[in-house]
């Protein structure tokens, strides 16, 4: 099975434990870093219920879950270390209902490639449309398409 078909079942599989506690699936990932893997699986609060914020117990509840469809299904064959996790307050955007979702807020835009000496950007997300992320920095407005942004993280202002 590959990691996408994996982690495709494993969405599935956790349709109703996430529900059962007001949870959604975040993002999930499979991942080398060094000698190691990571099967990493980030969970909200729904929209309804955010306030409260994801608890450690939450994470222990969907961990438990992912552990009986993994061991029972088995189907990665190197060892990892499987993790669940909130995805923080700069939680990275990726799709496009995230992006839709955080209109209005701070976002901190990295790109591949440097545009007119730079690769950072700061603003306020003021859209997402045909692919394309429009943020209004300090310069002004200024759309990036996405194919060319790296990341793109919700700022943490203190």
């Amino acid at each position: 099975m590959s990691s996408k078909e994996v982690i495709k079942a494993l969405t599935c599989f956790l349709d109703q434990p996430l529900m059962q506690r007001g949870l959604s699936l975040w993002d999930m990932e499979f991942v080398k870093e060094g000698p190691e893997w990571f099967f990493r699986i980030y969970i909200d609060r729904d929209s309804s219920n955010a306030a409260s914020g994801v608890q450690i117990d939450d994470c222990e509840f969907i961990s438990r879950a992912a552990e009986e469809f993994l061991d029972d299904a088995d189907p990665i064959p190197q060892s990892y270390t499987l993790e669940v996790c909130s995805p923080g307050l700069d939680r990275a955007l990726k799709r496009e209902a995230d992006f839709i979702r955080y209109v209005g807020h701070t976002v901190d835009l990295k790109l591949f490639k440097a545009r007119n000496g730079r690769k950072k950007f700061q603003g306020e997300l003021k859209k997402y449309a045909d692919g394309v992320i429009t943020i209004n920095e300090a310069e002004g407005e200024a759309g990036f398409d996405r194919a060319d942004v790296a990341s793109c993280r919700l700022t943490v202002i203190l």
